[in-house]
């Protein structure tokens, strides 16, 4: 949608502008994201260039050597990354306040500096403030540079004088063009300051990292065309309180989505989770009554986290579904296939559910190991420990196979599991004939609450 020049009006998901209010966006369809903007805020398109592009053979395309991509020296983000960070690429950055990203960034371009030139743009942080996180996690690379500057065309000067190969800006969200009447995070400014940056990534070549802030819902701040102007996004998970941090690809033009690297804070900084399962299930009390354990996959890594469980009578006249760390509506269809195939009357409790180690889950296979936990509690009886839980629920209480069966089964028999409870139409595996782990097969939710019951 080609901007008005004199609109007033701008969308924050979609950036569409609107000379009047208007309650929907007539762009994206959003509900109350329009919001007033200064006259003379939006700049005006620039002029069409009157060169004309000649077409290139995408077969002569395919024999471009392939660019060599740029380590951040930490191998959980360049995991995350695919690889590690991309000559000329933008990656936007994203996480609460306090979860680490400054710190994270931080401990990558000292990393980075070590083999090529940096530079760390802090817009929301003096120098002093920035000299004495480095100072906590150790910078050594004299090769990091660093400017406290809030002005857009005074960074992008900064960056074509010294030429990093890695530019890290701290946060895009603070920056703001002089040309432009509106504020600092603003639509307009936000949208002008990733322009600027990516056409600066595009022509010098350096790989551009943006951090950005989150809504209260969670989802970037600053228009949605932010996120589909830049290379790569990668969302900063984590509880505040706990030591584990994830860091998730959800967008890579250069490699796998859904990609996964974690962490753990420390006095010094963030450093690679060394084993992740054996963490994340460390302060699992065995014989308790409302847990089990799931074999996730992340990407293409396999994870093994506990489902813990409660139900408690209800109070009200609704009953609760409070979740953490799984999808809530996949936790409400598990309650009502529990009550609708395997005997197990939820009416009339609340119904909480949470992943221990503040890991977010989006693997339809943990289903049944909430339905388990939510059957023990309910129950009062505790499942085994030695018992890995995995398949897809339906809604008509069958269990349906899952990718990657080999690959949980190894993990769950690399830290001690007897048993792993598996859809019967889950194809077989390698791991199942060497007899490693035991693989239970089971057609139904009903089954499976038996199995459980009975072990």
């Amino acid at each position: 949608m080609t901007t008005p020049r004199h609109a007033e009006h701008v969308c924050t998901e979609c950036g569409a502008a609107t000379p009047r209010w208007m309650g929907r966006c007539p762009a994206c369809g959003s509900w109350g994201t329009l919001i007033l903007s200064a006259p003379g805020e939006i700049a005006a398109a620039a002029a069409p260039s009157m060169q004309v592009p000649v077409p290139r053979s995408l077969v002569e395309l395919l024999d471009t050597p392939t660019v060599e991509r740029l380590a951040t020296g930490l191998p959980e983000l360049d995991r995350a990354l695919g690889g590690g960070l991309v000559p000329g690429s933008v990656v936007l950055v994203g996480g609460e306040p306090g979860i680490g990203k400054s710190t994270l960034l931080l401990q990558a371009a000292d990393r980075a500096a070590r083999d090529v030139s940096v530079l760390y743009v802090t817009a929301e942080e003096s120098l002093a403030q920035l000299a004495r996180r480095a100072r906590r996690i150790g910078v050594e690379a004299s090769n990091l540079r660093s400017i406290a500057e809030t002005d857009l065309e005074r960074v992008c000067a900064a960056a074509e004088r010294a030429r990093p190969r890695l530019l890290v800006v701290d946060s895009v969200q603070t920056l703001r063009d002089p040309a432009l009447a509106a504020a600092a995070g603003s639509v307009t400014q936000v949208r002008r300051a990733a322009e600027r940056l990516i056409e600066l990534a595009r022509r010098d070549g350096p790989a551009v990292v943006l951090v950005g802030h989150v809504t209260k819902d969670g989802g970037l701040a600053g228009p949605k065309l932010l996120e589909h102007v830049v290379d790569a996004v990668l969302s900063f998970e984590g509880d505040d309180r706990a030591a584990l941090r994830i860091v998730r690809c959800t967008k890579n033009r250069f490699g796998a989505v859904d990609e996964v690297g974690v962490f753990e804070m420390t006095g010094s900084g963030l450093v690679d989770a060394r084993d992740v399962s054996a963490g994340l299930l460390a302060a699992r009390v065995p014989g308790a009554t409302g847990s089990a354990v799931a074999a996730v996959r992340e990407g293409r890594r396999t994870l093994l986290v506990e489902v813990q469980a409660l139900t408690v009578s209800c109070s009200s006249a609704v009953p609760r579904r409070n979740v953490v760390g799984v999808d809530a509506a996949r936790v409400a269809l598990v309650c009502a296939v529990l009550e609708r195939w395997g005997g197990v009357v939820l009416g009339a409790s609340d119904v909480f559910v949470q992943l221990v180690g503040g890991l977010r889950a989006c693997d339809p296979a943990v289903d049944l190991a909430v339905a388990v936990a939510i059957a023990s509690t309910h129950a009062g009886r505790a499942v085994p420990v030695n018992v890995a839980w995995l398949g897809e629920i339906g809604l008509c209480g069958d269990l349906r196979g899952v990718a990657g069966l080999d690959a949980r089964a190894a993990e769950a028999a690399r830290l001690g599991f007897a048993r792993c409870v598996v859809p019967a139409s889950a194809a077989s595996g390698q791991r199942e004939a060497s007899g490693a782990i035991e693989v239970v097969r089971v057609a139904r939710v009903s089954d499976a609450l038996a199995l459980a019951r009975g072990a």
